[in-house]
């Protein structure tokens, strides 16, 4: 099974139309840019203009990394993480440790966030329609569960590329509006620095990038997309889809940052939420300022809340060996589920800050777990044969591993 795909040749597909040279790619940028990562960096670029910018810089980069071996682990084996996981743990303790941490933490953390995702979606537009939170998040939720729902791979691309599209028109359009001072802005990405009181605001802004269920969430949306096309053509699509992708995904989170150093920093006001962006904004954009950040919110909200319980079924399915076929009852099931605790959190009011703090503990275990996982496979000549991480590939996955390690002991420390 993990040989055939990098068997195939050009023959196989001579009949069939090619997909296109991006897809996976956006949907990842895509969940890795909502609400979470909007405040993150409007807070970021408010409090310490544009000092902490190296750190979105290595954040895109070491996704960029790992998110390369998820899709050549999918492609070239033939497997999906969670798949891969469950096979290379042999031993039953082993393997149900694994399973029970991923389950948890990939469940707890996907519902939580989805919670935090639809009330983040339904807040970006109440104060421009005027609709209360419980009503937006029913509606947002019904969006999400129709999509889903489709059980086409396409749809759901297009859909999320059309959200990423507006994302990055909405914040890039307002940062060049805004005349950054770009010397500053690169100083801040060749000459790293910490300011005082800016580490954690730093580990933040890397944790909201390098996500952990997004590891398990590529290596099937490669197959969904390439899977029936020659390997090497498959392999460099990917590639090029990955770095691309990521890459705009980087841009908006620097434009959010870039926007809130020249307004809010500039006029020395501390910023508690993005949403404090509009006022700041209304010189340059008018009575449009409120609208084009709701829009923005709401476009990065939807993505991730999307995104999230699909990265969610992916990987809990993979580990417990069902089926990743979006048309599954029990894929669906899975997804449904986190979908709908997060609608509980969002409609009934309650405070995901408890659930949210114990999914941000078991991330803060899981993702150098899940790096450490993912160099460990990828070293395995068995299955990916020539594809097979090198050493330049080792040494920069090894280093990744160890900052991971640096932040999930951060982030725990700073939870208790």
């Amino acid at each position: 099974m993990s040989t055939a795909v990098n068997d195939r040749d050009d023959s196989e597909v001579t009949a069939k139309r090619r997909s296109g040279w991006l897809g996976p790619g956006l949907l990842i940028s895509a969940s890795f840019i909502g609400p979470g990562t909007v405040t993150t960096a409007t807070v970021t670029g408010a409090s310490f203009g544009f000092a902490l910018t190296w750190a979105i810089v290595f954040s895109i980069v070491a996704t960029i990394i790992l998110q390369e071996m998820s899709a050549r682990l999918g492609l070239m084996g033939g497997l999906s993480t969670g798949e891969a996981m469950r096979e290379t743990f042999e031993s039953p303790v082993a393997k149900l440790l694994m399973i029970s941490l991923i389950v948890t933490a990939i469940g707890i953390g996907g519902a939580a966030y989805a919670g935090g995702d639809t009330t983040g979606t339904a807040l970006a537009l109440s104060d421009v329609t005027g609709l209360s939170i419980p009503v937006l998040s029913c509606i947002i939720v019904a969006v999400i569960v129709v999509l889903l729902l489709t059980g086409s791979y396409k749809v759901i691309e297009k859909f999320m590329t059309a959200l990423v599209i507006i994302l990055a028109l909405i914040f890039l359009i307002t940062a060049v509006a805004v005349k950054p001072d770009l010397g500053a802005m690169f100083k801040g990405i060749f000459v790293p620095g910490l300011p005082d009181g800016s580490v954690l605001t730093a580990i933040a802004l890397i944790g909201t990038t390098v996500v952990p269920y997004n590891v398990f969430l590529h290596s099937n949306l490669v197959q969904e997309k390439w899977g029936d096309e020659p390997g090497k053509l498959s392999l460099k699509k990917a590639r090029v889809d990955n770095i691309v992708s990521i890459s705009i995904g980087g841009l908006i989170t620097l434009a959010i940052v870039a926007t809130a150093a020249s307004t809010l920093f500039a006029q020395g006001i501390a910023a508690e939420s993005a949403a404090e962006l509009a006022e700041p904004l209304r010189p340059v954009l008018g009575d449009f300022a409120p609208w084009a950040l709701a829009i923005g919110l709401f476009a990065a909200g939807l993505t991730s809340a999307i995104a999230g319980p699909l990265g969610a079924a992916y990987a809990i399915s993979g580990v417990l060996g069902w089926s990743s076929d979006l048309k599954d009852n029990r894929f669906r099931a899975i997804y449904l589920a986190v979908v709908l605790i997060g609608l509980v959190i969002a409609v009934t009011g309650v405070n995901p800050i408890q659930v949210i703090v114990l999914a941000q503990a078991a991330n803060g275990i899981l993702l150098p777990v899940v790096a450490f996982f993912l160099l460990y496979t990828m070293n395995n000549k068995k299955l990916l044969g020539d594809n097979a991480n090198g050493l330049a590939s080792n040494i920069l996955g090894g280093f990744i591993f160890l900052v991971t390690v640096v932040l999930g002991g951060y982030s725990l420390y700073s939870l208790f």
